[in-house]
């Protein structure tokens, strides 16, 4: 049966998952847009600007497992870009679809609008090169096999792909026929580094995993737990694999803060005499500052597609069929029950005394539910509150990696579209607030009810901290009443509450009442703080990320 190009492709990514497409309409993509609309389990998503479009893509691939983002030729690609960078930095599978000129212009190489002046239609693709795993300019001969192949190479290294749609090209009728990914492992090289994982574990007194990113995006949270309950295993995780571990779990120790940890952390960690890393990142930021570096325990580094064991490479072993294989082992012993081990915030009492950064997270932690989805944003935030304990079934999301402020607020637009029934709290700083704040408007459109704590420090704080000169004039951001903001992007499409915050005593009295308001609207708590206020966390480890 035959099928228009541009029906197809949306039908492979109703395929994989993707019910809400993100982007902004243009001339070149309506076609590509009628196909969205048109499909009964496709809907299109207007975004503010195409950068807030990719940040969204990119927070709903997290959650749901893949993303997409549609823009117009030339202006569009370029303001979605670093969405798409931050993407392929951090294995985020988003797909971008650029809608572009028709064929007939592209063969004349005819000046048209978002173009230059000396035309260049395949300018635009070849910068995707550098920030996607594939690319794909789409033509009459070859539009059905260039789909297949880029979405194969989508699902198999869960990265950014991406495709140009000319106009014409949309209407031109391939065959409908969906070919079968197949994504297997060197069967001989499986089974070897299987074996010697198990032989290492069994030998060891104190094993260690730690875990990370790489296991979210491969969606192995439900593997990952059931392996270390069966053979009681400790487990940490970096930063930016928070969330990947049901926190109440007895075998989890907290996130790898390295000698930054809590002292029962240190305990553990350090008596280890054997780590097994699954799916991590020794980045400045995921480490704090390298605090956090392998060394000879560090015997098994298990990777997307290969698998390191002391100093050998196993090429071609998938990630999730070496997680199924070590689950599924009838040779690995299960080590004797741990104790509990104490992590996240305990209380703090509260005052009329002003708010400190230390003491937010510790209240927050407190007023966390099963079933929440937590973002945060790059900055002063991200280093108190990756040590927040979550509780069960709760996401916790990131751009540790990448570090684009700004990311959050329409990431978190993203990732509760993609989950309604998780309840969306975002962590943002006033400073990154501002780059993308548009897309609180989607929020209210689409009846999202986050809370928002909104960290006011009068400026970059995160960059006074790196600067050589904390009072340098570019740390500096104008002054905002984001009260005004919640008023200005509604337009009575939604219910709001705001909250300001300036005492740890009013922030208590702010959550208790956010219990029962984020049922009816958006919540919004500004919490103001001095400017060089920093987290002991952060005190810390300062000198190390410099």
């Amino acid at each position: 049966m035959k099928i228009k190009v541009s029906d197809y492709l949306i039908k492979r990514l109703a395929g994989l998952g993707i019910t809400d497409i993100f982007g902004l309409p243009g001339d070149y993509n309506f076609n590509i847009l009628d196909s969205v609309v048109n499909n009964p389990n496709t809907n299109w998503i207007n975004c503010t600007n195409e950068l807030n479009a990719a940040y969204a893509a990119d927070g709903y691939a997290r959650i749901k497992g893949y993303g997409a983002v549609i823009t117009t030729f030339g202006v569009g690609e370029l303001s979605a870009i670093n969405g798409i960078a931050g993407a392929y930095s951090e294995n985020v599978p988003v797909i971008k679809i650029a809608g572009v000129p028709k064929t007939a212009c592209i063969k004349s190489n005819v000046p048209v609008h978002h173009n230059f002046s000396e035309p260049d239609y395949y300018a635009f693709e070849r910068i995707y090169q550098n920030v996607t795993s594939t690319t794909a300019y789409l033509t009459e001969d070859n539009a059905k096999s260039e789909i297949d192949r880029v979405i194969e190479t989508f699902v198999k290294f869960k990265k950014p792909v991406y495709i140009a749609l000319p106009v014409d090209i949309c209407n031109h009728l391939i065959d409908d026929k969906i070919p079968e990914i197949y994504i297997k492992s060197n069967p001989d090289n499986l089974k070897a580094a299987a074996q010697k994982i198990v032989s290492l574990i069994n030998a060891a007194k104190n094993p260690l995993i730690i875990t990370d990113y790489l296991m979210k995006r491969f969606r192995l949270q439900k593997e990952l737990n059931s392996f270390v309950d069966k053979y009681n295993l400790r487990i940490t995780s970096m930063i930016m694999g928070k969330g990947l571990i049901d926190e109440d779990n007895r075998n989890f120790i907290g996130v790898n803060h390295g000698a930054l940890g809590n002292e029962e952390f240190r305990i553990i960690y350090e008596g280890s005499d054997l780590v097994l890393c699954f799916g991590t990142l020794f980045s400045d930021l995921n480490t704090l500052g390298f605090v956090v570096k392998p060394d000879e325990r560090f015997r098994v580094d298990i990777q997307s597609n290969y698998t390191i064991i002391d100093g050998e490479r196993y090429e071609n072993v998938l990630i999730d069929e070496l997680m199924s294989t070590l689950l599924n082992s009838s040779s690995l012993k299960p080590k004797a029950q741990y104790l509990p081990v104490f992590h996240g915030y305990r209380n703090v009492e509260v005052s009329n005394n002003h708010l400190k950064v230390d003491e937010i997270f510790p209240l927050i932690q407190d007023f966390l539910d099963e079933n929440d989805t937590i973002i945060v944003e790059t900055g002063i935030i991200s280093f108190p509150g990756s040590n927040i304990r979550l509780k069960k079934s709760s996401n916790y999301i990131s751009q540790t990696m990448w570090g684009s402020i700004g990311w959050a607020t329409p990431a978190s637009f993203g990732a509760a579209m993609a989950d309604r029934s998780k309840r969306p709290i975002l962590f943002t700083g006033e400073g990154s607030h501002q780059l993308t704040v548009q897309e609180l408007a989607n929020m209210f459109k689409f009846g999202i009810k986050p809370v928002i704590f909104v960290l006011n420090n009068s400026g970059y704080t995160i960059e006074r901290v790196l600067s050589n000169n904390p009072d340098d004039v570019f740390n500096n951001i104008t002054s905002w009443d984001y009260k005004k903001a919640l008023e200005f992007f509604n337009l009575n499409e939604g219910k709001y509450f705001y909250h300001s915050v300036k005492t740890s005593k009013e922030l208590k009295s702010a959550l208790d009442l956010t219990r029962e308001e984020q049922k009816e609207g958006l919540v919004y708590i500004e919490m103001f703080t001095d400017k060089m206020d920093i987290p002991e966390i952060l005190v810390r480890a300062k000198n190390c990320i410099k």
